[in-house]
């Protein structure tokens, strides 16, 4: 039997729960359609078109008394038509909005690849979730503001994020050291199997009347499609008791704090810590396994 891998994760205190500093310590969505290049279709798309921002204005479109329009988001930055220089007032484009309905706008990621176009009404939820949205740091933390793609997380991580342990193998022990340390607090390291990246986080969260609770996750450098191929499995074992959580790993591009606000995750108190702690140091055995393709 091989001898699992041990690693300690880098920790980090909050300044504001959950929010922390880390330290030392494709699949798409909604209905894709053929890219728009004909004339006809750019040129009515180009009708949409925002003067400030050059995105394109949606229902309900307002324009001045002119008939110029703006989109919503910079209108309400706006005192008078960029256009024209009149007043915007408020004039709905009625014609506009009958027109909108029956086009197909690009998903504003589209120069980072997705080749969605979808009815106006679709396309806030496809972007929401769309997997050519460019992903953010998947440190814990709000100090890192990198953005980019995902073949640029892993470099990112190493050059800026050095102190993260990163161990090989599907069976290692997650080492979380010091839980007793007061406050909100942060333990991240890297697992690396199966041709993939995994970030696990372990996250400590101080609630009302100075009560503590422990979040531990994982989660695939990938997106959502490929976090479907795989399993993990974290578990605590100490003084003839053992806890156990299995689910499927979620992608970065969902986050830490959407799994913990919906409890997705290995959740226990400071009580269920100091049970399986050993001197303030907190063990977690960590196994990633693939799922059979159905």
């Amino acid at each position: 039997m091989s001898m699992k891998q041990i690693g300690p994760g880098s920790k980090s205190r909050s300044q504001m729960a959950p929010v922390t500093n880390v330290a030392i310590a494709p699949a798409m969505y909604g209905n894709p359609a053929p890219a728009i290049n004909d004339k006809e279709s750019m040129e009515l798309l180009s009708t949409f078109e925002c003067p400030v921002c050059f995105d394109y204005a949606l229902p309900p479109i307002m324009q001045c008394q002119s008939g110029h329009i703006v989109c919503q988001s910079c209108r309400v930055k706006l005192s008078m038509c960029p256009t024209c220089r009149g007043p915007l007032g408020n004039f709905p484009n009625l014609a506009m909005d009958q027109v909108a309905l029956t086009v197909n706008f690009p998903c504003k990621y589209a120069n980072y690849g997705c080749p969605s176009t979808l009815l106006h009404t679709a396309k806030p939820d496809h972007e929401e979730t769309c997997e050519f949205r460019p992903y953010c740091c998947p440190c814990p933390g709000a100090s890192c503001k990198w953005q980019g793609g995902l073949e640029q997380v892993m470099p990112h991580l190493m050059s800026s994020h050095k102190s993260i342990t990163t161990l090989q193998g599907e069976d290692i022990v997650f080492l979380a050291t010091d839980i007793n340390l007061s406050g909100a607090v942060d333990w991240v390291m890297m697992q690396s199997c199966f041709g993939h990246n995994f970030m696990l986080v372990l996250e400590k969260q101080e609630k009302v009347e100075g009560q503590h609770m422990f979040y531990a996750i994982v989660q695939l450098i990938g997106t959502r499609k490929q976090a479907e191929n795989f399993a993990y499995r974290l578990e605590l074992n100490g003084a003839r008791r053992r806890l156990t959580w299995e689910a499927t790993p979620r992608s970065i591009h969902d986050g830490v704090q959407s799994a913990i606000s919906s409890s997705d995750c290995l959740v226990f108190d400071t009580n269920i810590a100091q049970l399986f702690a050993d001197h303030g140091n907190l063990g977690i055995n960590v196994t990633i396994s693939t799922c059979a393709m159905s």
